[in-house]
């Protein structure tokens, strides 16, 4: 008998705390996320495409995490020169 690719629901493992609580944050529409960053549903959409931002395909809708909006946002963010001039070479007394 030819075995499934998708494992039986009863063999996979109960997720942890942490793991429900990492996943709970809020699923946000495309348009949603757009208005999040102050761009069109266009510059979303080419990050789905692109794989720059972590979502989540519910059929043919797609949603995105607010931490993945939150961690996409850290990865771009520049720091102010004086920032990054103190962090390289640190404070003087």
């Amino acid at each position: 008998m030819p075995r499934s690719a998708i494992p039986a629901a009863r063999s996979l493992p109960a997720p942890t705390a942490g793991e429900v609580n990492s996943h709970d944050d809020r699923l946000l529409t495309v348009d949603e996320a757009a208005e999040r960053l102050g761009t069109g549903v266009r510059f979303v959409r080419r990050l789905i495409q692109e794989r720059r931002i972590r979502y989540v395909k519910l059929g043919k809708p797609v949603r995105i995490p607010e931490s993945a909006l939150a961690s996409y946002i850290a990865r771009r963010t520049v720091p102010a020169a004086h920032e990054a001039r103190d962090a390289r070479y640190g404070r003087a007394a």
